[in-house]
């Protein structure tokens, strides 16, 4: 852990050796990853698997650039924590939203349509999926020593079964499946000594995404017992996306008239370019070099340079998702987030307008101590409905579900611009609720008695 770390973190008072690097780590650039569900069929197995993993799992940052480390993480379903053995008592502490699991609140998020549950991608939204495995790396050869200890304990423990797996990588262009950069935002937290991305935005109380501290309304997010138990763990929601690239560029290719017009649609339905460069910094062409600057490409407020939204639109992906300081109904850092989104499966090739069949996408990794109030609330209110910034029923262009109903309002002058017709770009795939634990806590677990 870097010494920056360390002191800023023990003046918060926040353990940060307590805390599974996977859970408050930037996503690494470039990144090797993978996803492992497993299915725990004996208590005894599923503790033993524990005691094995724990040496792999690490607290803390590792390095003076904490973007650069490999970790691996390790997450339970509520439907995992009973098969763990883990008491009633301890599992009814726990928030109802973790208890339902997300399939059982896929209304409410909006996976509807083709995205509800009844056609997810087994095992998700089973009582099959009882841990979760995650590991992100900075490259292969990392990422399999990351991996090695894992693969051996799991080898080696009858009684738990590997039920899924993807890897996931980052593309050859460095952008997502539709083009554009991700991976850019980052929250400022108080207190843990690294820096959030945007240099304008306060820090935020690390108890808006660590169990065991205020929040941001002062006081100590509800935290399941006993206190090792909840104490500096946090809750993850995990989403396999898959991205219609075909159906994306079909529809861009069919509202504009030329190359220009379709590279300025594309990003305000997004919020930025492809290189990543904000549209509030530069609304009428693309700059690579802003794109790839850290130190610029993030530090921007809407009120302060976009209030009206006639650079980037109210409702383009990246200002629903995180409004910073913009005018909107409600507090935006109550509804903060550590996203991480890794991509799978292979590019659509460059100009393709027709579906190739394959799957691709995205698995996405949401982050915070409120389930209901951040990822839930984003979901439904943020993604899935306008009224909070004053187009009631709109939905975000990119990520809501639209079913080829949709609409979205562009800002233009002297008349504003309305999208009709939107299909939706995205289906979910799956998804589920997980509690990642502290280090004390991963231990208590796995030294459970009958």
């Amino acid at each position: 852990m870097n010494a920056e770390a360390s002191t800023s973190g023990a003046s918060a008072g926040i353990e940060i050796d307590d805390i599974q690097s996977g859970a408050l780590h930037p996503r690494p650039a470039p990144y090797e990853g993978r996803f492992i569900f497993l299915r725990v069929d004996d208590r005894h197995a599923g503790r033993s698997l524990l005691r094995r993993l724990l040496p792999a799992i690490e607290g803390g940052f590792h390095s003076a650039d904490p973007s650069q480390d490999a970790w691996v993480a390790v997450a339970f379903t509520y439907q995992g924590l009973r098969a763990l053995g883990v008491p009633q008592e301890s599992l009814d502490s726990f928030p109802r939203a973790f208890r339902q699991g997300m399939a059982a609140r896929a209304d409410l998020i909006g996976d509807v349509g083709e995205s509800a549950p009844a056609h997810w991608e087994p095992p998700f939204g089973t009582a099959d999926v009882h841990i979760a495995l995650s590991a992100l790396s900075p490259d292969a050869a990392r990422l399999d020593k990351a991996l090695e200890r894992a693969r051996i304990a799991c080898r080696d423990t009858p009684g738990v079964q590997v039920i899924w797996q993807q890897e996931v990588r980052q593309l050859p262009t460095g952008r997502t499946t539709f083009g554009f950069r991700d991976g850019i935002s980052h929250p400022n937290i108080e207190g843990l000594g690294l820096p959030g991305s945007n240099p304008r935005e306060a820090p935020l109380k690390a108890g808006e995404f660590i169990l065991g501290y205020p929040d941001e309304t002062g006081n100590l997010p509800p935290m399941p017992s006993p206190d090792v138990l909840g104490r500096n763990g946090t809750y993850v929601a995990v989403r396999k996306i898959h991205t219609k690239v075909a159906a994306w560029r079909q529809y861009l290719r069919a509202n504009t008239s030329s190359a220009r017009e379709e590279a300025l649609l594309a990003a305000k339905m997004v919020g930025r370019w492809p290189s990543g460069a904000p549209l509030t910094l530069t609304p009428e062409h693309d700059d690579a070099a802003l794109g790839a600057d850290p130190h610029r490409n993030n530090d921007f407020l809407y009120r302060e340079n976009d209030d009206r939204g006639f650079r980037c639109p109210a409702g383009a992906h990246i200002r629903r998702t995180n409004p910073r300081d913009a005018a909107i109904i409600g507090d935006a850092r109550m509804h903060r987030l550590i996203r991480r989104g890794t991509s799978y499966g292979p590019p659509l090739p460059e100009g393709v307008l027709e579906d190739d069949g394959a799957d691709r996408g995205l698995v996405g990794v949401f982050i915070g101590a409120h389930i209901e109030r951040q990822f839930e609330f984003i979901k439904a209110e943020w993604v899935n409905d306008g009224n909070f910034i004053g187009f009631p029923g709109e939905k975000d262009p990119v990520a809501g579900h639209h079913d080829g109903t949709g609409s979205a309002t562009i800002p233009e002058r002297p008349i504003r611009r309305r999208l009709q017709n939107l299909p939706s770009f995205v289906v979910t795939r799956g998804g589920e609720y997980c509690f990642l634990p502290g280090l004390r806590a991963l231990r208590w677990l796995a030294e459970l008695r009958d």
